[in-house]
């Protein structure tokens, strides 16, 4: 008990002596500390999100909605936890044994602790998927241009761009609905179908049915 207190008392000066003592090996604390930040993060990122669709959208009690928040975050801060720690501690290792940083160390330790930690099929990870999907999508769209592979537009891409994301995404909801996430289905149901029914004004203004 009293070496717990004392830890407790002297946790930063002990922290700092650890810190100085393994310096030399930063990619390891690096990964470490990325592992703490991916929790933090995915936790920030994931509680509001899981708070509002499940009680607007989601199905069950109020402690089952509230269980399922909870596993929801969990899930999304420990596999963003465990990919940042991976990525950074197998990119350290690549980097450390090369001598010096490459590109590819980059892509090749994303990729493998991406295929370990994102690789489940569930919600949680297809939605990140998906998200970083769009975003690299654009990214390539980018690098492109700033690499003259093709000439800079002449004309704003970006309401095109938007003409063809609503179009096909409609297009589907309308015709193929199967093909689309159910968290999308249950959003554009909810948009696009509920707002074809009421009964009276109190369906039709105050509240959906």
């Amino acid at each position: 008990m009293d070496r717990l207190m004392f830890i407790c008392e002297n946790w930063e000066t002990i922290g700092n002596y650890i810190l100085h003592k393994y310096k030399a090996h930063h990619h390891i604390l690096a990964a470490i500390k990325g592992l703490r930040n991916g929790l933090v993060y995915g936790a920030r990122i994931r509680a509001p999100h899981a708070l509002v669709m499940v009680f607007l959208f989601g199905e069950g009690t109020f402690i089952e909605k509230l269980r399922t928040i909870f596993n929801l975050t969990k899930t999304h801060a420990i596999n963003l936890a465990k990919f940042v720690f991976g990525y950074k501690f197998v990119k350290g290792m690549l980097e450390k044994s090369a001598g010096e940083s490459k590109e590819w160390h980059a892509a090749a330790a994303a990729a493998a602790v991406g295929y370990w930690v994102f690789g489940e099929n569930n919600s949680v990870n297809m939605q990140i998927n998906l998200y970083l999907l769009s975003r690299i999508t654009v990214g390539f769209a980018k690098m492109t241009v700033q690499q003259q592979v093709v000439p800079q537009p002449s004309f704003p891409v970006f309401p095109l761009f938007a003409a063809f994301v609503w179009g096909v995404v409609l297009w589907m909801f309308e015709y193929h609905e199967g093909v689309l996430q159910p968290s999308l289905q249950k959003s554009m149901q909810y948009l696009y179908r509920d707002s074809n029914w009421w009964s009276d004004i109190r369906t039709f203004l105050l509240r959906n049915k």
